[in-house]
């Protein structure tokens, strides 16, 4: 299989028995490669001497006081959020495992880098053995903002950081390491070029075409099946849709901030205006392969009694019930992750979903 995303550092990573990814010394020593952590010349003695015995040891526990010690008050910052980061990944299995627990728990002060950073390696993992570049290409919309522009008709997504010219943002070390191009030219993705995707994967140099009833969305789709079932071990079906005319908003996942807004106006009956419409790049419809993992909603209003009963707090709360009527789960979510954990806490208890 031709490899692909080198620069999630999954090759320093190892594998557990269930899959997920291990931290190596060697994936911590990336992070301490960045230029933002790299000593500059005239770095104190305390930085240069906390990075050194780090690159050493990078599992070595560091003392806040190695901390304050840091004259420059942007690097004690930076060395502070690392650690923080750092330490968080080692006290999980998994880097699976600590991406459930953030979202979870709310990302807090994580730097969105290091998010985005996470969900790029993790869904490397999720995507392993596929060998459509549609897909892969699709998988970059979790972790790399994008700019959206229509051209002759066709809505195309395109990196917004390589459209706007690299070095807006310091480099990875990773792409300094390969030897990457600093700057590339943009290419609608298709079937003439899609071979060539395995070599720029890196580069984030190829546009997609998110056009409705286009191969852009389906392959989001597939790339959104495949998070899921890695992730939470359960079996799902998420298909395209073209509209949403007349139908019952039993549940929703916002897959960004404007979309979550959309879902709650239609989840509260109000109809969206012709400018919100026009910003819907995508609407998708999931099903639970396992016929038993169903979801209803009881609304706040119309079922206020089934509220009550449950001492439902002022959020949306979510029940998992077995098919033997034993609550499996329950908990408020305000995000599509947080859904998710309640699923996966579910899954946990009654045992494995098969396909």
């Amino acid at each position: 299989m031709t490899d692909f995303w080198h620069t999630s550092g999954h090759h320093f990573l190892d594998r557990d028995d269930s899959g997920g990814y291990v931290v190596t010394d060697d994936f911590l020593k990336v992070y301490l490669a960045r230029p933002e952590l790299i000593p500059p010349p005239d770095a104190c003695a305390a930085e240069r001497t906390l990075h050194a015995a780090l690159t050493a040891d990078p599992r070595r526990p560091v003392a806040a006081t190695e901390i304050a010690d840091i004259a420059d008050a942007d690097a004690r910052v930076n060395w502070d959020l690392l650690i923080g980061f750092r330490d968080f990944l080692l006290h999980h299995k998994t880097l699976e495992a600590a991406y459930l627990d953030l979202m979870r728990r709310g990302v807090g002060r994580t730097p969105p880098l290091f998010v985005n950073q996470l969900v790029h390696v993790i869904l490397r993992n999720a995507l392993e053995g596929v060998d459509d570049p549609v897909v892969l290409r699709a998988g970059e919309l979790f972790f790399r903002p994008q700019r959206v522009t229509l051209h002759d008709g066709a809505l195309i997504g395109a990196d917004e950081e390589t459209i706007g010219g690299i070095g807006t943002a310091p480099v990875s070390p990773l792409v300094s390491m390969l030897g990457l191009p600093p700057e590339a030219a943009i290419e609608v993705l298709n079937d003439d070029n899609a071979a060539g995707y395995w070599q720029r994967s890196d580069r984030f140099d190829m546009a997609l075409d998110l056009s409705g009833g286009g191969a852009g969305l389906a392959g989001l789709a597939k790339a959104m099946e495949r998070w899921v079932g890695h992730l939470l071990g359960v079996a799902v079906t998420i298909e395209v849709l073209t509209e949403l005319r007349d139908t019952p908003l039993s549940w929703y996942v916002g897959l960004d901030a404007e979309a979550t807004l959309m879902g709650n106006a239609m989840w509260h009956g109000e109809e969206l205006d012709d400018n919100a419409k026009a910003r819907v790049v995508g609407l998708f419809r999931l099903n639970f392969r396992d016929p038993r993992v169903m979801l209803h909603r009881f609304d706040e209003v119309e079922d206020a009694e089934v509220w009550a009963l449950a001492d439902v707090p002022g959020s949306p709360f979510a029940v998992v019930v077995g098919a033997d009527g034993i609550v499996l789960a329950k908990g408020t979510f305000n995000s599509g992750g947080q859904l998710e954990s309640v699923l996966a806490a579910a899954e946990r208890r009654r045992g494995p979903i098969s396909a």
